[in-house]
């Protein structure tokens, strides 16, 4: 059976039930990724700084979600990217990604609302073309190893549009049914409309942050299911496909609301580490270099895994050559590792650069 019905003509959603969800598996997870999410805000909120998570956990979450996607980008290419000069279109593509998360997360603290427009703003900075939603016939998804069409999503135009205006009212709707549960039904069914050209697996991952967002789960988007889906990417696919033909979404919302018990779980540990590591270094900061220590150039360090002397004398507002003595200074100190990639020195925090690079979920 589709995921969508049609009564008197009309193309609708079909939206499971509350009380065909109502079964042992999934309120059981359900309980378990409301705590952590809980903890997960909690510790968030105490940061200081919280535009350090905002900066550092987006460009790993833009990666490992392009990576989904066969979008594959080396962190030297990542972390050094400049929009000016020359790149490797991967690298243009997860930086593509982090811009269209922001957009998004701005949009929904701006408004509290998550419009047709707003996810058509994501997809345009996702992809940076304006070619909205599908209009031309002839879309397909097909098994990558055999070829085979495993699905096709609507091909009407109309129908994509009508869909995706309930997918909204959908997002909105004023009832009982569990925030998680309202993100994976919107997950699935976003993922089914298939409603644009190319970006539809980013952009629906996006979605699920604007959702915790706007749901109050999480005041920052920092909860990223692209590990998980990666770590379980053949489930995730068969999963898709069972409950578009079966109409049973037991197991489909299990799976995701697991997974953000998992990832919440992951992202404390690692936020905590993080905490831990920057009051540390500027324990370390303070006692060794005192004549250059600052909070600012604290932030600075954490911000930016990859920091250069552009971005020092941006934040700290001083001079070209002092925002390089500063740095110099921390690399023979052993603080950051200076290299040059391309034609520009950069100046490396491993310890930062080794959490972020090292995240793993518990069952993994």
């Amino acid at each position: 059976m589709s995921r969508f019905y049609e009564a008197q003509g009309v193309i609708a959603l079909q939206i499971p039930s509350n009380t065909s969800l109502d079964v042992k598996a999934v309120w059981q997870n359900l309980a378990e990724a409301h705590r952590h999410l809980a903890e997960l805000k909690g510790l968030c909120e105490a940061l200081p700084n919280r535009g350090i998570l905002l900066d550092t956990l987006s460009i790993q979450e833009a990666k490992d979600s392009s990576e989904i996607e066969q979008i594959i980008t080396t962190h030297d290419e990542l972390y050094a990217y400049e929009p000016s000069v020359s790149s490797s279109a991967a690298a243009k593509e997860v930086q593509n990604y982090i811009a269209a998360l922001r957009v998004g997360y701005q949009d929904v603290l701006e408004s509290s609302l998550i419009r047709l427009n707003t996810i058509l703003r994501v997809q345009e900075e996702v992809e940076q073309n304006g070619a909205g939603l599908r209009k031309v016939p002839g879309t397909v998804l097909k098994n990558q190893m055999s070829g085979a069409t495993t699905y096709e999503p609507p091909q009407d135009a109309r129908v994509i549009e009508k869909l995706m205006t309930d997918l909204v009212e959908f997002i909105h709707a004023n009832d009982e049914l569990d925030p998680l549960l309202r993100m994976a039904i919107t997950h699935h069914q976003f993922e089914s409309i298939h409603p644009f050209y190319d970006g539809n697996g980013r952009t629906g991952r996006i979605l699920n942050l604007l959702i915790l967002q706007r749901e109050g789960l999480l005041d920052l988007p920092v909860l990223y299911l692209s590990r998980y889906i990666t770590s379980t990417k053949s489930q995730y696919y068969q999963l898709l496909q069972f409950t578009r033909e079966s109409n049973d979404w037991v197991d489909w919302c299990v799976y995701i609301v697991k997974g953000v018990a998992l990832t919440a779980k992951s992202e404390i540990k690692l936020i905590k580490k993080l905490r831990d590591l920057m009051q540390a270094t500027k324990c370390r900061l303070r006692d060794d270099l005192p004549k250059i220590y600052s909070q600012e150039l604290l932030n600075n360090l954490f911000r930016y895994p990859y920091t250069r002397i552009g971005f020092l004398e941006k934040d700290l507002g001083v001079s070209r050559i002092t925002a390089a003595k500063h740095l110099d200074t921390l690399a023979l100190n052993g603080y950051l590792e200076k290299r040059k990639i391309g034609r520009k020195n950069f100046y490396i925090n491993h310890p930062l650069f080794g959490l972020l690079t090292n995240i793993t979920l518990d069952d993994e």
